[in-house]
């Protein structure tokens, strides 16, 4: 067979291995393992279609991430009650529930701020999007967020579907974080969000929906069982306290709620996506106009521009 009748198939291939968006859809080297420069084009390419949804579309969806979140606390919280304190094997079977809600998160892939870290960021490092663009997305999936899992907490701590035995076990969540020092707090904090922040990155070098469900319940399991907080489970844990009457909320925004976010901030920003971008070789897919893509140093740093089409953030209809 000559050259020629090959062109055809290896066309076939490119196609099946390239997304629309340009990213790879299979590994160069080989077809089911990405390099590190191939997912982190993948990151570029989904954060692109993250960043430039409406801002409804962005708030809606982080309400439903903080609903599934609420799944998490109520099974958390029923299976620590039936469990109680037996020794250190009930530290491992207590959290046999708790990366449910963040599967749903990743699976439906609704918009959870500390999973939402890290996609944007590489949109800035590359250029792609502004700063400003950047805190835009952030607080519009924080909110949503906070909104989701506060309607998830009042429920749970105003209506029968916690007995009272679970309701008291809920509220020694938020109770114990608090006797930890706030460095303590921030550097379990800083290693919930690198774990996080790791879950985005192995999660964009997996091809099956069955490796993204075991990827997701190994790394969040981790979470409660070494003892780390997640910042909107953690949002979840302070309200159903605070609804129950078992603190005030200005302590627990302060001793544990803010050491809590700037160190899934850090962990998921710094550990995870700034050095994943400082150890890659090619950023971008089509890396050769990656410099006729890149914003100006002034529209990067006070622009609303998203996306390599330099779409503006306002983009309401």
């Amino acid at each position: 067979m000559s050259s020629e009748d090959d062109l055809p198939n290896e066309s076939l291939q490119v196609g099946i291995d390239q997304a629309q968006s340009g990213a790879p859809a299979g590994g160069t080297a080989t077809r089911d393992r990405f390099s590190a420069s191939e997912i982190f084009q993948r990151i570029v390419a989904s954060a692109e279609q993250e960043v430039e949804d409406t801002h409804a579309e962005l708030f809606y969806s982080g309400i439903a991430a903080g609903f599934g979140i609420t799944i998490t606390l109520l099974g958390y919280t029923v299976v620590s009650a039936m469990v109680g304190d037996a020794g250190g094997l009930a530290r491992l079977v207590k959290p046999v529930l708790y990366p449910i809600g963040f599967v749903i998160i990743v699976i439906g892939h609704y918009q959870l701020y500390t999973e939402n870290t890290l996609p944007p960021v590489t949109l800035v490092l590359t250029r792609l999007s502004s700063i400003p663009a950047l805190f835009r997305v952030w607080g519009l999936v924080l909110l949503g967020n906070v909104v989701g899992v506060g309607i998830g907490a009042f429920v749970l701590a105003n209506t029968a579907v916690l007995s009272p035995a679970e309701a008291a076990v809920a509220e020694q969540f938020a109770t114990e974080a608090m006797h930890v020092s706030w460095w303590g707090v921030f550097f379990k904090g800083v290693f919930a969000g690198w774990l996080v922040g790791g879950l985005v990155w192995v999660d964009h070098g997996t091809r099956d929906t069955v490796g993204r469900i075991v990827i997701t319940y190994l790394l969040i399991y981790l979470i409660p069982v070494v003892g780390l907080f997640h910042i909107i489970t953690s949002i979840g844990d302070a309200l159903f306290l605070f609804f129950r009457g078992g603190a005030a909320l200005v302590p627990l925004v302060w001793e544990f709620l803010l050491p809590v976010f700037l160190g899934n901030t850090l962990g998921g920003v710094v550990l995870v996506g700034v050095l994943n971008y400082a150890h890659t070789g090619e950023h971008i897919s089509g890396a050769d106009d990656a410099a006729e893509e890149e914003l100006s140093l002034q529209e990067w740093v006070f622009g609303g521009l998203v996306g390599r089409w330099r779409v503006m953030f306002e983009n309401e209809e």
